[in-house]
């Protein structure tokens, strides 16, 4: 998506235009709503107070927060200004936070109050701060005393597709995440993938269960139903009950989220009693999620298919076609409609079909790279090596996605786990993903991550690590697998975990896992 126009980055005034009296938002902390028009004026007033504090043509402004209104204003109002929003995780411990705003760079930091001592000693010197305040005791101005009352109209810069909209930091479980340059021709074409290839409708709601750090927080559904009229609700926190509570409350006809949030509102006590007929579908994001959660969603008539993407591309890469049989479940689905998809060796050759290899993507909804990492960029994205990556084409490369899949025979894509997690054991390929999956069956099995170890014989052994009946032995497990899965699968060491760690919104952190259980002891 090239070319300069007004069309690029007015999110909140062009759809104020179609549907101004449509519900937009709701905060379902404090149960206020806001239509689309009123939407587009606290925009226009939070683009002025952008302006003011110079976050224009490409600076930044840095968020540390919980969701709320305001991150949607400031994202609405970056389209306005051309400035770029760079929300970071609250999650964060004081030194990543320091380091991600150091290469951040902003103009501008807006703190959610509850954070104010973790981000007070992390801030370069001379940036200006604003606190969004929830008990009165924060340290900086508050935000909302210094938005204009000037609600009108906001002329702003003549912006390309090519320009950046987002920076979102990977996820990564290791070292300090990078910052992943997202334009605004990349939202908006994830947002036209999203809506053809999901079939969202205006009028369709949400409550928005991931973190609006997150790349799952604004683009799996919060921009793909602001670009066609949707209703997007928010809270600072959410549990498996309000969730429940939310989906029948506002109507909601999409859900999306992580595995354990899904599985957890099944088990929860209000799950049998709790209306889900407005639920058009559901989708899981995040990781595997399991044939017996996906089961208890199909029995209450709720269409739950597996979803996939990442930071870099998308994150809306797939969709389940009409009418697809349940035994395609495991899969991910067929390619959007604007998302190239092939599955390559060691050496880039594309495999054949029904062979596992990595994923790569390709298409216009694909970051630009990551902010002032060439070297990094130039490995994930197979672009040159520079500091701008809006100065490249990305949508003329492939993005190496590390994930390993394999495509059948009706196109159906499979992800068989991360590159780096698969293991080879007395000469064969081992995904962990299957093994898990085969072991979640187990009815004493409520999750389960299954590393690699190291072993004399065979190279490598897998080990189960399983959070569910400590009374399991490796032998009733192994007895399990006889039937399901090939010998040299079957897992040769068992631990036991009271919960799984997660890293991001929920996300089992297989890589807290391998570092705890990687040996051959417990």
């Amino acid at each position: 998506m090239t070319g300069r126009g007004d069309w690029v980055g007015d999110w909140s005034g062009r759809r104020a235009d179609l549907s101004p009296d449509r519900t937009a938002l709701t905060d379902a902390t404090t149960g206020e709503s806001w239509t689309y028009s009123e939407m587009d004026e606290r925009a226009n007033r939070t683009a002025r107070l952008l302006a003011a504090r110079g976050v224009t043509d490409g600076e930044r402004v840095a968020v540390v927060s919980r969701n709320r209104p305001e991150l949607v204003d400031l994202v609405f109002a970056c389209g306005k200004t051309g400035g770029v929003f760079a929300p970071l995780s609250h999650r964060l411990a004081p030194p990543e936070l320091e380091e991600l705003l150091a290469r951040v760079d902003p103009e501008l930091v807006v703190v959610e109050e509850p954070f104010d001592e973790d981000v007070a000693g992390t801030l370069p010197d001379d940036v200006d701060v604003l606190s969004l305040p929830t008990d009165g005791g924060h340290e900086w101005d508050a935000f909302d005393e210094h938005v204009p009352e000037d609600g009108s109209t906001y002329d702003g810069p003549d912006l390309s597709g090519d320009d950046p909209f987002m920076f979102l930091h990977t996820g990564g479980s290791t070292g300090t995440p990078k910052e992943t340059v997202l334009t605004h021709g990349s939202v908006a074409w994830n947002a036209t993938n999203t809506v053809t290839a999901w079939g969202l409708r205006p009028g369709d709601a949400t409550p928005m269960v991931f973190p609006m750090f997150h790349t799952g927080g604004w683009n799996v559904l919060t921009m793909p139903l602001f670009h066609v009229g949707g209703h997007v609700v928010v809270a600072r926190d959410f549990d498996p009950g309000e969730v429940l509570h939310l989906v029948e409350t506002h109507d909601a006809s999409v859900l999306v989220a992580v595995p354990a949030v899904l599985r957890m509102m099944t088990e929860h006590d209000d799950w049998a009693a709790t209306d889900l007929s407005t639920l058009r579908f559901a989708k899981s994001g995040g990781g595997p999620c399991r044939r017996a959660t996906m089961e208890r969603y199909w029995d209450r008539g709720v269409d739950l298919s597996q979803g996939y993407g990442l930071t870099e591309c998308g994150p809306n890469n797939f969709a389940m076609p009409d009418g697809w049989g349940r035994e395609k479940a495991d899969s991910v689905g067929v390619p959007a409609m604007h998302v190239d998809a092939r599955v390559v060796d060691d050496d880039g050759e594309e495999v054949q079909q029904g062979e596992v290899g990595e994923l790569e993507l390709r298409g216009p909804h694909a970051a630009a790279g990551y902010w002032r990492s060439p070297d990094e960029t130039a490995e994930a994205f197979g672009v040159p090596a520079v500091d701008d990556p809006t100065t490249v084409d990305a949508e003329d490369y492939w993005v190496s996605t590390g994930d390993l899949a394999r495509v059948d025979d009706d196109g159906y894509h499979y992800i068989e786990g991360r590159k780096k997690n698969m293991y080879v054991s007395g000469g064969e390929n081992v995904y962990p993903p299957e093994v898990e999956d085969a072991l979640a069956d187990h009815p004493g099995v409520e999750e389960v991550v299954v590393v690699g170890v190291p072993d004399e014989t065979w190279g490598t052994v897998g080990k189960a690590v399983v959070q569910g009946d400590e009374d399991l032995a490796l032998a009733d497990l192994t007895s399990f697998l006889d039937d399901r899965l090939a010998g040299f699968k079957h897992p040769h060491y068992l631990a036991f975990v009271d919960e799984m760690p997660t890293s991001g919104p929920s996300k089992i952190d297989r890589q807290a896992v391998e570092d705890r259980f990687g040996d051959t002891g417990k």
